[in-house]
């Protein structure tokens, strides 16, 4: 039996990220102690329930006291709120990460909270689903998915690597970025793609109720797989939107132009470069495939999942 990374880890926020990384926690034996903190009666209640700590608490500043490792998940807009409520009870020497998907903006809210001695290295575990709360965990969630760090001008190189140790043992790979890089790299790969997908569900929402049309009804696999993005939590997608506003509005932008020229091409009829674009679009989903970030099965796999084979 190997000893725990370490003695007691401390969740601030225990949903889908913080309700699957206790899980592992518990899996991998990665701590001695797992301190739960949630603002909410009822969400501490059920993660008490399922077990997923050692001890919970809806005061954050006691559930972080004596902890060596704090991961903050809490939508963005919060960091700085937490940050400042916890600061006072961080041990030195204690390592302060978060899970935001939004790098540049919780640096600012958090890091003039954090006193000197803490180790505070954001992070940005680049795995989720839909689902919310602590039911929605499960210890997989990280397995062969990235984590990024954004460390600031000065990190201690250990405790870089300790907690990169610890997210490699819940399954992730690990990369390094500067914190506007990832800004701008997450609005295209993640936050623009939900908002399309928000965007075009509440259209045909309102297609719904204005012709009386069947859309819903009738939803194929492609709005059926828009519908999933927009079942996402809105309060974490709204503080998205607005801490990362600018890097959202440049993808946007680009993605309008190309939408216009798009638009063009099927007005006029350009059937070569509609075959040209769908051909290099085809290509993007094969080497996703290939780099093992999804998998090649007919309905992504929904139907091996929802109807698994008998006996």
């Amino acid at each position: 039996m190997t000893s725990p990374m370490f003695e007691k880890i401390a969740l601030v926020g225990i949903g889908l990220i913080g309700s699957s990384l206790a899980r592992v926690i518990r899996r991998e034996g990665l701590a001695g102690q797992v301190a739960i903190s949630t603002r909410s009666e009822a969400t501490l209640a059920r993660a008490s329930l399922l077990a997923l700590g050692d001890t919970y608490t809806t005061d954050a500043k006691e559930a972080v006291r004596d902890a060596d490792l704090v991961v903050v998940s809490v939508p963005v807009g919060s960091s700085g709120t937490v940050a400042a409520e916890i600061a006072p009870a961080l041990k030195k020497g204690a390592i302060l990460t978060d899970v935001g998907s939004t790098k540049a903006s919780v640096i600012a809210q958090m890091q003039p909270h954090v006193a000197d001695g803490v180790h505070f290295i954001p992070g940005h575990p680049l795995a989720g689903t839909e689902k919310s709360g602590p039911d929605a965990g499960f210890a997989e969630l990280f397995e062969n998915r990235w984590c990024i760090f954004t460390p600031l001008p000065g990190t201690d190189p250990a405790a870089l690597e300790r907690l990169s140790e610890f997210w490699r043992r819940c399954g992730s790979n690990i990369d390094t970025m500067d914190p506007q890089h990832h800004d701008m790299t997450l609005a295209i790969v993640s936050h623009l793609p939900h908002i399309i997908a928000y965007n075009i569900v509440g259209t045909a929402d309102d297609l719904e109720s204005v012709t009386k049309s069947e859309v819903i009804k009738y939803s194929a696999s492609g709005f059926r797989d828009f519908t999933r993005l927009a079942a996402s939590d809105p309060t974490m997608w709204r503080d998205v939107c607005l801490h990362n506003k600018d890097a959202i509005l440049e993808m946007l932008a680009r993605f309008s132009e190309d939408l216009s020229s798009l638009q063009r091409a099927i007005r006029w009829g350009d059937g070569e470069k509609l075959f040209d674009l769908f051909t290099r679009t085809r290509a993007v989903r094969r080497s996703i495939i290939e780099a093992g970030q999804d998998i090649d099965v007919p309905d992504f796999g929904r139907q091996a999942v929802e109807h698994p084979p008998k006996g």
